[in-house]
């Protein structure tokens, strides 16, 4: 499967934030968010086709017992189902970053970080007509979130841009099976500090009127946007 990057850092987000993590981030996806902060696995994927073995060989480089499969989509990655059952075996905490568009049909897991889509991740249709057309319809699916949600530990990642966003948010939730509050995490969307600084304060008075989670973005703060971060 191509890879885009294998790096060895710190969960900059959700309920794990701060935990000593390797990453191993797929190329590819089956949606093209505007706003995506990893093109180079979307919009423009880049990286070399590596065996699971080869995979399973760079990350010995690291004492880490957290791998976080990501992407891009990963679940999309043909033999990500083989990566993840052999990194099981060496007793690994697996998390799979998705947007839950794709059922895991059994894929090992110890957290599904879900990140279900919302309209402002919908590219224009001046950027790429074909794609704004496939990712709106194809970007949320309830059913699919429902099944992760039904048969793994998970948290709920919403990338909010405006505060108008809340009213997809909790349209969504009344689609899904009860989800606890603690596990819903809102993420005010951005790269930068000056953006994030700018949507954090009322993102976080929503978060404090509604009981949901405020998801920080550690990455950035700490390393700014860049790769293997």
């Amino acid at each position: 499967m191509r890879i885009a990057e294998i790096f060895h850092s710190i969960q900059g987000e959700g309920l794990l934030a701060g935990v000593p993590s390797i990453f191993i981030r797929t190329s590819g996806c089956n949606l093209r968010c505007h706003w995506c902060d990893t093109p180079y696995a979307s919009w423009k994927p880049e990286g070399p086709e590596m065996s699971v073995e080869e995979i399973l060989k760079k990350i010995t480089e690291w004492n880490c017992d957290h791998v976080v499969l990501t992407g891009g989509e990963p679940m999309i990655a043909p033999d990500l189902p083989k990566l993840a059952t052999v990194l099981k075996k060496q007793n690994k905490h697996i998390t799979i970053e998705t947007a839950g568009t794709i059922l895991p049909n059994g894929i090992p897991c110890d957290l599904a970080s879900l990140s279900p889509k919302l309209s402002n991740s919908t590219p224009p249709p001046e950027r790429d007509p074909a794609w704004a057309k496939k990712h709106e319809s194809t970007r949320l699916q309830p059913e699919v979130i429902s099944e992760w949600i039904r048969k793994y530990p998970f948290q709920l990642k919403f990338v909010v841009s405006s505060e108008n966003d809340l009213t997809e948010i909790k349209d969504l939730l009344s689609r899904l099976p009860p989800v606890p509050l603690h596990q819903i995490l809102l993420m005010p969307e951005g790269i930068d500090l000056k953006t994030l600084a700018t949507r954090s304060p009322w993102l976080v008075d929503i978060c404090k009127r509604e009981g949901f989670r405020f998801c920080p973005r550690l990455q950035i703060e700490l390393f700014g946007h860049t790769h293997g971060t």
